[in-house]
């Protein structure tokens, strides 16, 4: 008896075929090469998109994801949280000076400010008896 891949007639994979290897596995990546090349066709950015310019694209994101994902992680572990929500994405990007610049015209919806009390709003240092004070009182 013969194999069944011997038996199927047609132009099909063989026996020896191996499995398709993903763009992504192949360059080292977890996000996906071949959905963002079909973004940059489907966007029109140009006539022609080239073989290493969704690579290129796909490692550049996920390193910021990943830069970004772990700064909030530490601001969520520094609030004694297990979830990251945007609130620590916001001080995550707002505390690094490149990220803050990188994002600087984006708005987190939900990330709040970050705490800050404006130096003239703060009391003295200065430790002043009441003999040197010299306010002025509001009665004439």
């Amino acid at each position: 008896m013969t194999s069944t891949a011997a038996k199927k007639g047609g132009r099909g994979k063989t026996a020896g075929a191996t499995k398709s290897v993903s763009r992504s596995t192949k360059a080292g990546l977890q996000f996906p090469v071949g959905r963002i090349a079909r973004f940059l066709k489907a966007g029109r950015y140009a006539q022609r998109v080239g073989a290493g310019a969704p690579v290129y694209l796909s490692a550049v994101l996920e390193y910021l994801a990943a830069e970004v994902l772990e700064l909030a992680g530490n601001a969520a572990r520094d609030n004694k949280k297990s979830r990251i929500i945007p609130r620590h994405i916001q001080l995550a990007v707002r505390n690094d000076e490149e990220l803050s610049r990188l994002f600087g015209s984006v708005t987190i919806s939900n990330g709040g400010v970050l705490p800050n009390i404006h130096s003239v709003l703060l009391p003295n240092k200065q430790g002043k008896g009441k003999a040197d004070v010299t306010s002025q009182s509001q009665e004439f």
